[in-house]
């Protein structure tokens, strides 16, 4: 079982779960490894991370799970508000974080990440020594697509276009609201209908989302992310990896560009596993949820069960 564990990230506390390593098969003797994990978009740790994390546990690490500054369990203010900027310093504080663990070797972190925060990682890693390897599931590597994926139905496109102005009409308000000072707009992450202003209104993505929902996720988001994560472009730190990573794609994935995935692996010098499924299919009780869990786990016991060389 998960123990409770807070840390700070700028001002504002985050809430997160430390899964002990079961063993110690991974350990040297400067102590065991230890990865750190957030969701995805406008996801909260009970959003199925508890899976993962006890996957990593039974192979050897210390495990955070945390929920990034307003959102689910953790501190801060205004709630429900997604800043890629705001993201990478929350991980870097975990890192700092599960450096601390008693037993836990300071220079042998993990980095986990899932969809948006798959390719925030990318950034958080880029450069650093510490980091031993790199995990990045159904990663986002470049902006919010208001476009539809290529696995999309024509029909789904062409319902689209319309729903992109009326979100980025919002977005608009929602960043002349932040600029004077005015309550924020916010935008539902999920509609029950395809084509309703939502971050993710294609067909299957409001029951997609719900399957996955943990009791602190909440259907709210600014509506400026719309605009922000157009920008988001995580991919231009591939090539400044310094340790092994392992890219998991969803072949079907019909919410991130699995193009672009590929090529940020490639820049990575990375492990690609490819599965035949959508990008939802990767979570508990899903048909690919334990071979996803069997594959970080081997790629870790590869990678750390001795010392790791940094690629050059």
């Amino acid at each position: 079982m998960p123990h409770s564990l807070t840390f700070i990230s700028t001002n504002a506390s985050c809430d997160a779960w430390h899964f002990p390593a079961v063993d110690d098969r991974l350990a040297t003797p400067a102590g065991r490894p230890a990865a750190v994990m957030a969701h995805g978009f406008a996801g909260t740790k009970d959003c199925g991370l508890d899976s993962f994390a006890q996957g990593l546990a039974e192979t050897g690490l210390d495990v955070i799970a945390f929920d990034y500054r307003g959102f689910g369990d953790s501190g801060g203010e205004p709630r429900q508000v997604i800043s890629p900027a705001d993201q990478v310093e929350d991980y870097r504080a975990a890192l700092r974080a599960a450096a601390e663990l008693p037993g836990v070797d300071a220079r042998r972190l993990v980095l986990w990440g899932v969809s948006m925060s798959g390719g925030t990682i990318l950034e958080v890693a880029a450069g650093r020594t510490d980091i031993a390897a790199v995990i990045a599931l159904t990663p986002m590597v470049t902006g919010l697509s208001l476009e539809r994926p290529r696995h999309s139905a024509p029909e789904d496109t062409a319902r689209s276009s319309t729903s992109t102005v009326r979100l980025l009409l919002r977005a608009g308000r929602d960043k002349a609201a932040t600029a004077t000072g005015r309550g924020r707009v916010m935008l539902p992450v999920i509609s029950r209908r395809p084509g309703d202003p939502a971050l993710m209104n294609i067909p299957g993505a409001h029951d997609d989302y719900l399957s996955i929902a943990g009791p602190t996720w909440r259907n709210e988001v600014n509506a400026s992310i719309a605009l922000d994560a157009l920008s988001f472009r995580p991919s231009r730190y591939a090539t400044q990896l310094t340790c092994p990573a392992l890219f998991q794609i969803a072949d079907f994935d019909r919410y991130v560009p699995t193009a672009a995935a590929l090529k940020a692996a490639v820049r990575a010098r990375a492990q690609v596993r490819h599965y035949p499924c959508d990008h939802f299919d990767v979570y508990p009780a899903k048909q690919w949820h334990e071979t996803i869990r069997d594959h970080q786990s081997r790629f870790l016991g590869k990678v750390l069960g001795k010392p790791a060389v940094a690629i050059t």
